[in-house]
C-alpha cells in the first residue's frame, strides 16, 4: 500500500465482491480512496492482494474511515440492501459533518432511498442513491451508473463516478438522472427489463430445444449467430457461451443446473411499483412470476403426476430452419415490448415524483457496462432525441417496422408453443399487450358496465360527455348523469 499523506478523495465501506471491485476501480483511476469493512480481515486481505493498484487507506472502523476522507466527505456504502444499509447509516451519520455526502451504491428500494434522503437532510447531509449495473465485472472494469441526489452532491461525486464508468463512443455510461430516489428507481426498472430480457431468452432456448429439437451446443451456435445482427447484446452473447459450455461430467452445463430461478427482489419491486403507477408492464410481470413458478417445486411435481403426457402426445412438426427464424423475430418483437414498457414506467414514475428524467440519456448510459446493454439501445436513444415526448417506443418508425415485419412469426411461435404445451408467458403476454394497444375497442366496456351494475361505479359514454349510472334494478332502467 503506497504511503498516504493527503486525505482520501472518497471513502467506501463494504468490501464484498461489488464493493471491493468498485473500490479497486476508483483507485485504478487515480482517486485516493479510504476503505473499510465490518470484518477487518476482509479489508486487510484486499489491500494485501490489490493494494498496489492505487492509493488506498485501510480503516479498521467507521470513525477512521470518516477521518481519512477530505471534507466535504463522500462515503459510499456497499452493503446488503435493507436493514444492513440502515444500520451502517445510523452508525455513520453521527460521525459526519454538515454538507457531507452519503452514497448508497446497493440495490436499494427507491422508497427506502426517499426515506433516507429526507432523514439525512434533517442532519444537514446529502444522500445519494446510486444504481450500479454490470455485476462484479462491471464494478471493476466500468459499470453503468445511475445517480440520484442533489445537484450539489453530484458536483463533487460526478468526476469520480464518471471516470470509473464504462465508455461508449467517448461518452461515460454515467448520469445524474434526477433528485432523491430517481437513481434507484431507474436502476429498479432497469433490473425489471433485465428480468424480461432473460425470460424471453430462456423461452427462446426452450422452444428451440423442445419444438425444433436442437441440442444446447447447436442452440448456442444459433444465439451466437443472432448476436451478429439486430439482437446483438451482452445477454445474447452470454447465452451462447453458457449453452456451448459443458460440465466436468461431460453433460451440457445447462442440464446440470437446477431449474429454479432465484431473485433478489428488484423484479418484484418493479411490478409492485407499476401496479401503483397504473402502468401495464406485462412482459416484466410475467418474467417475475415465471421465476416464482420455477421455485414452486412441490406444486410442479404434483402437477406432473396428474397431467404428465408422453413426449409424442403434444409434438408439433415444424420446419427447423423456418422455426428458428420465427423465434428470432418473436424474440426481437417481445424485447421491444419489454423495453417500451420499462421506459413507460420510468416516464410515469418521473411524472409521479417530479423527476425530470431524460429517457434518451438512459438509453445512452445503458449502452455499455450494464447487463441489458444492447445494440438497439442506440435506436432508443435516437427515438427520444427525435421525439422527447414520445408516447411509446412501439410507434417509432424503426421499431414499428421491426414489429410489423415480425408479427406473423410472433403469432406463429406463440400458437406453436400452445399446441406443443411449451410455456411462453413472456412471449404470449407481450403479444397480447401489442394486440391490446392496437385494438380499436377492448372488452373493458363490458367490465365497466358490470362494475356499474353491481357497484354503481358509473361509466362514460362514447356519444356524449359526462359520467353516468344506470338504475339496473328499476323498471325501464333509467340512466342518470352523475
Amino acid at each position: 500500500m503506497p504511503a498516504h499523506d493527503a486525505p482520501a478523495t472518497i471513502g467506501l465501506t463494504g468490501l464484498a465482491t461489488m464493493g471491493r471491485n468498485l473500490a479497486r476501480n476508483i483507485a485504478r483511476h487515480g482517486h485516493a480512496i479510504a476503505v473499510h469493512n465490518r470484518t477487518t480481515e476482509r479489508m486487510t486481505a484486499m489491500l494485501e492482494e490489490f493494494g498496489e493498484e492505487g492509493d488506498f487507506t485501510g480503516c479498521e472502523s467507521l470513525e477512521e474511515l470518516v477521518q481519512a476522507v477530505e471534507r466535504p466527505r463522500a462515503i459510499i456504502i456497499m452493503v446488503k440492501a435493507g436493514e444492513a444499509t440502515d444500520a451502517v447509516i445510523d452508525e455513520l451519520v453521527p460521525l459526519l459533518d454538515e454538507g457531507d455526502i452519503v452514497v448508497d451504491g446497493g440495490n436499494a428500494h427507491f422508497t427506502d432511498t426517499l426515506r433516507r434522503q429526507q432523514t439525512l437532510e434533517e442532519h444537514g447531509l446529502h444522500f445519494v442513491g446510486m444504481g450500479v449495473s454490470g455485476g462484479e465485472e462491471g464494478a471493476l472494469n466500468g459499470p453503468s451508473i445511475m445517480v440520484g441526489g442533489s445537484d450539489h452532491a453530484y458536483e463533487q461525486l460526478g468526476p469520480v463516478v464518471e471516470s470509473i464508468a464504462a465508455v461508449v463512443d467517448g461518452t461515460p455510461c454515467c448520469a445524474h438522472v434526477g433528485p432523491d430516489g430517481a437513481g434507484h428507481f431507474v436502476k429498479m426498472v432497469h433490473n425489471g427489463i433485465e428480468y424480461a430480457d432473460m425470460q424471453l431468452i430462456a423461452e427462446s432456448y426452450d422452444l428451440l430445444r423442445s419444438v425444433a429439437g436442437l441440442e444446447p451446443h447447436a442452440i448456442g451456435d444459433v444465439f451466437a449467430q443472432w448476436n451478429e445482427g439486430d439482437l446483438e447484446s451482452f445477454l445474447i452473447e452470454l447465452t451462447a457461451d453458457v449453452l456451448r459450455f459443458d460440465d466436468a461430467s461431460g453433460q451440457p452445463f445447462v442440464d446440470v443446473v437446477r431449474d429454479e430461478a432465484e431473485q433478489k427482489g428488484t423484479g418484484r419491486w418493479t411490478v409492485q411499483s407499476a401496479l401503483d403507477l397504473g402502468v401495464p408492464i406485462t412482459g416484466i410481470a410475467e418474467a417475475t412470476f415465471a421465476r416464482s413458478l420455477s421455485g414452486h417445486t412441490d406444486q410442479r411435481e404434483a402437477a406432473r403426476k396428474v397431467f404428465s403426457t408422453s413426449p409424442d402426445e403434444q409434438r408439433v412438426e415444424v420446419d427447423r430452419d423456418t422455426f428458428v427464424d420465427q423465434v428470432r423475430a418473436a424474440l426481437y418483437a417481445s424485447k421491444v415490448v419489454a423495453y417500451a414498457q420499462g421506459f413507460d414506467q420510468i416516464a410515469k414514475g418521473a411524472e409521479e415524483h417530479g423527476w425530470d428524467i431524460d429517457l434518451g440519456e438512459l438509453a445512452t448510459i445503458w449502452r455499455g457496462g450494464c447487463i441489458i446493454r444492447a445494440q438497439f439501445l442506440d435506436r432508443i436513444r435516437e427515438a427520444y432525441a427525435d421525439e422527447p415526448d414520445l408516447t411509446t417506443l412501439l410507434t417509432t418508425p424503426y421499431f414499428a417496422d421491426a414489429v410489423k415485419e415480425g408479427v406473423d412469426a410472433w403469432r406463429e411461435v406463440v400458437a406453436t408453443a400452445a399446441a406443443g404445451g411449451v410455456p411462453v408467458p413472456a412471449f404470449g403476454s407481450s403479444l397480447s399487450y401489442f394486440d391490446g394497444l392496437r385494438r380499436e375497442r377492448l372488452p373493458a366496456a363490458l367490465i365497466q358496465a358490470l362494475r356499474d351494475n353491481f357497484g354503481a361505479h358509473t361509466y362514460r359514454r362514447v356519444d356524449r360527455d359526462g359520467t353516468f349510472h344506470t338504475q339496473w334494478a328499476a323498471e325501464g332502467r333509467p340512466e342518470q348523469e352523475m
